[in-house]
């Protein structure tokens, strides 16, 4: 097996926080992590999920080569074959575990994503019509848009062991961020939250756009006022409020 020596990791991570100059807690805030998960990596109790492994890289300034093999390359020089090989087969051992995605497996929330989707384009169409169109509403659809295709197809179905080990309020899945200050991520709470994220982008590609609709028809002058913060309550009070909820019900059940 080719496996990390933790003892040789936990000294190199140790050696590139300080030239940084970072304390173990302001690497593991950056990280949305505790201080407890960098201190057991530094001593070699454990080393860090696959999925930390580019943000950490980022941050320390190597690359995740580098990280692997527990040491500084030379810039001009190229990897032999050998090293090459330990690589690869390092970064295979690390997590032999696929990390689960719904596309392709729930078709049911790819009908209620495209369903949403033609919907709420249909009924800005209409808004368009009557000279009632902004750019907060085209915002708003685009978001509503955006985190839907996450929640209903990319989303990770499982978050990684150490949420369940320590009290974490971020998500860091590729170009997805999410953090929320007093919730902690796990794996009891977060299929609610997925559930959250799903439902309420899809009510905002359909339920935003015919509430402007109604509202710009009967009462135009109030919702040429208000609209932005219409918007606002239902596009961030519509999400994290629900979301922090569910998540504090969960957290520890």
């Amino acid at each position: 097996m080719y496996q990390i020596n933790r003892e040789k990791f936990g000294e190199f991570i140790a050696q590139l926080r300080k030239e940084k100059g970072y304390t173990q807690k302001q690497l593991a805030q950056k990280l949305y992590i505790s201080d407890k998960a960098v201190s057991k990596w530094e001593t070699g109790v454990s080393i860090p999920d696959t999925a930390l492994l580019i943000p950490l890289a980022q941050l320390l300034d190597v690359s995740v080569t580098e990280l692997l093999l527990c040491c500084k390359k030379p810039a001009p020089a190229p990897m032999d074959d050998t090293t090459v090989e330990t690589v690869v087969k390092t970064a295979i051992c690390y997590s032999a575990a696929k990390t689960e995605r719904p596309y392709g497996k729930n078709r049911t929330w790819l009908v209620w994503y495209l369903v949403c989707l033609i919907v709420g384009s249909c009924e800005m169409y209409a808004i368009h019509r009557l000279g009632l169109l902004s750019d907060v509403l085209w915002t708003a659809l685009f978001l509503g848009a955006i985190f839907g295709a996450y929640f209903c197809f990319f989303v990770r179905q499982k978050l990684p062991a150490f949420y369940d080990q320590y009290a974490i309020n971020g998500i860091y899945d590729g170009i997805f961020r999410m953090h929320v200050p007093g919730l902690s991520f796990n794996n009891r709470n977060w299929p609610h939250i997925i559930t959250v994220g799903r439902i309420w982008s899809c009510a905002t590609m359909i339920f935003l756009p015919l509430s402007g609709l109604i509202l710009g028809y009967l009462c135009p002058s109030f919702w040429y006022k208000l609209r932005l913060y219409w918007v606002l309550i239902f596009t961030l009070g519509g999400l994290f409020l629900p979301l922090f909820w569910v998540g504090k019900r969960y957290e520890n059940s």
